[in-house]
């Protein structure tokens, strides 16, 4: 578990990141094409045998570097992981950093929208400038348009009645 110091820090550099991606980023420097194709890779190394939806997703950090994650599903639906999270753990266990685009796909290969217990995963190592993509010719959504008035570390200090 970080420390509030920590979380003060990611939060400070999330919004950093959030007003340097609305100013200056551009959807055509992000390898769009390479994060459908190593989510799709993903899908591959799904566990999804209650469901039999194979989900893969990718992400590309502020830092350049990509994660991947595929969907685990337990006998237990409520311990199934999501790709999305499963994701977030590859970040983690690869030191960090913050999530700048995401593509999530299913086993057909076409676009997945986050869940809403991944959008707030997300939110946690991103923020609402994350860009995720629809798909090839779709505008690309943010996760603040898709999980607007986000609960975020920023609000724990504030909101602590402790």
């Amino acid at each position: 578990m970080r420390s509030v110091v920590e979380r003060e820090q990611l939060s400070k550099r999330a919004a950093e990141v959030e007003g340097y991606s609305w100013k200056v980023s551009d959807r055509a420097d992000v390898p769009w094409s390479q994060l459908r194709a190593l989510a799709r890779e993903a899908t591959r190394r799904s566990y999804a045998p209650y469901s039999n939806v194979l989900v893969g997703a990718a992400a590309l950090t502020t830092e350049g570097t990509f994660v991947v994650g595929s969907n685990v599903e337990n006998a237990s639906y409520g311990l199934t992981l999501c790709a999305e999270c499963s994701l977030v753990s590859d970040l983690v266990r690869q030191g960090g950093g913050l999530l700048r685009a995401l593509a999530v796909v299913a086993g057909d290969g076409e676009p997945l929208a986050p869940c809403g217990r991944c959008r707030q995963v997300l939110y946690e190592h991103a923020g609402a400038a994350l860009e995720i993509d629809q798909g090839e010719g779709h505008a690309v959504l943010t996760l603040g348009a898709l999980l607007p008035h986000a609960f975020g570390p920023d609000d724990l200090p504030t909101r602590s009645t402790l």
